[in-house]
């Protein structure tokens, strides 16, 4: 894996998650400037999909490839599908769910990342 993006990856997921704490805790929806925050990660996540794949046919690594495929696309779901569920709930929880959303997506790196470096 390419780590400086996975660890940029990391590092703006835990941003947006704050962000989305903030927004839960002044109970006010989510607004315009956190789904363009989420959209940059989403993007980076599209291109960690490509790297990935990418590195993945040319390793000699013993690398699991259902696990590794499967924490490439489940991060890449996982935010579209917490946006969803943010904007369909009007009240402070919306912003909760995302948090969680974006949490998630650190957690999936890094077991990725122990996944390739097994």
């Amino acid at each position: 894996m390419y780590e400086p993006l996975t660890w940029t990856l990391v590092g703006l997921s835990l941003a947006a998650m704050v962000f989305a704490i903030v927004l839960a805790g002044r109970d006010r929806r989510i607004n315009w400037t956190l789904l363009a925050g989420l959209g940059v990660v989403e993007v980076a996540l599209i291109a960690q999909l490509v790297v990935g794949i990418v590195q993945f046919a040319g390793t000699d690594r013993d690398v699991s490839a259902g696990f590794f495929f499967g924490y490439l696309v489940g991060a890449l779901l996982i935010l579209p599908l917490g946006a969803l569920w943010a904007l369909a709930e009007s009240s402070r929880w919306g912003a909760g769910a995302l948090a969680v959303a974006c949490f998630v997506i650190p957690v999936l790196e890094l077991r990725m990342h122990e996944v390739w470096t097994a």
